[in-house]
């Protein structure tokens, strides 16, 4: 979306300061904005800029000003509302009285993971993911032919909510001929890689499980979210991954949690194996939250031969 130009016209002042004001976005387009009383300040950034992986300390995302990112000043005659800015045909009114135009500029994005912790299981879940945009350097050209510069200038936050991963998962185990221990539902899969010794037809002493340790081989831990199709039993024990349900988000066991598992007897030559996770994080690039102090994977029955 091009911003469109305006009629001329005397600004009432000299600098722009949003800087106790909220951002919106437009739910159509690429646009965020800040709006006070008679003035708006509009950005209008390339597909993809805000990502759900958090940024490197010290290394925030930099996008050049220019015709992929826009950034606008509107001062109008009246008060401008939202759909001012976000509707294919604005209102007949408030005017633009006049705008100011980025020339030239650095956008500097950096984002964070805002996080929901729960005190009893101190377990976390990501529920947004925060952008913090400053512009550095950057020249604003007026309809006069004048310019406005401003070494750093900061825009403010802006906080995209994320879907929670529904966890939502039975008690109830399966394993594979491979050893890959999996549960699932419709959306979802949590497998884990685990070591066969950690699995064995013995009961386990009372307060001594087995244990092990999250790995990026032996012991490794996935979570899957899917999308377009629904996850059966068919999608697993294969030695390559089907490509449909389609993965839209993979996260992984951080290597170093533990595994303990206890082991009952359940009748004749049948075992039941609780698996717990012991301060276990999960990982997708630079994002990671807490499953918490002890998560209960499941339960794995077996039959002893």
């Amino acid at each position: 979306m091009a911003f469109s130009g305006c009629d001329d016209g005397d600004l009432v002042v000299d600098t722009i300061d949003f800087s106790e004001v909220a951002t919106k976005s437009c739910a159509d387009n690429n646009l965020i904005y800040k709006l006070k009383e008679s003035e708006a300040l509009i950005l209008n950034l390339k597909e993809g800029t805000f990502t759900t992986n958090p940024s490197e300390v010290g290394k925030p995302t930099e996008l050049i000003v220019g015709a992929e990112n826009q950034v606008v000043y509107n001062f109008y005659d009246g008060k401008v509302v939202d759909g001012n800015i976000c509707n294919l045909i604005p209102p007949a009114t408030p005017n633009v009285k006049s705008q100011w135009k980025a020339s030239d500029g650095i956008i500097q994005i950096t984002t964070t993971a805002t996080k929901k912790v729960d005190e009893t299981t101190n377990s976390t879940r990501i529920t947004a993911y925060n952008h913090n945009i400053v512009f550095k350097n950057i020249t604003f050209k007026k309809e006069d032919g004048t310019s406005q510069f401003y070494e750093s200038f900061a825009f403010g936050d802006y906080s995209k909510p994320v879907v929670a991963l529904p966890f939502n998962f039975g008690i109830l185990l399966n394993r594979c001929d491979t050893g890959e221990v999996y549960g699932f539902s419709p959306s979802e899969s949590f497998t884990l890689y685990i070591d066969d010794a950690l699995i064995k037809n013995e009961d386990t002493p009372i307060g001594s499980p087995r244990t092990g340790v999250i790995g990026d081989v032996k012991n490794k831990l996935a979570y899957r979210l899917f999308t377009n199709g629904v996850v059966s039993e068919n999608y697993f024990c294969k030695a390559t991954l089907p490509l449909l349900p389609t993965v839209s988000e993979e996260w992984l066991g951080k290597i170093g949690g533990v595994i303990e598992v206890t082991t009952a007897g359940n009748g004749p030559n049948s075992f039941v194996h609780t698996i717990i996770f012991k301060n276990v994080t999960l990982e997708k690039g630079n994002s990671n939250f807490q499953l918490g102090t002890s998560y209960k994977f499941g339960e794995l029955q077996t039959i002893k031969p």
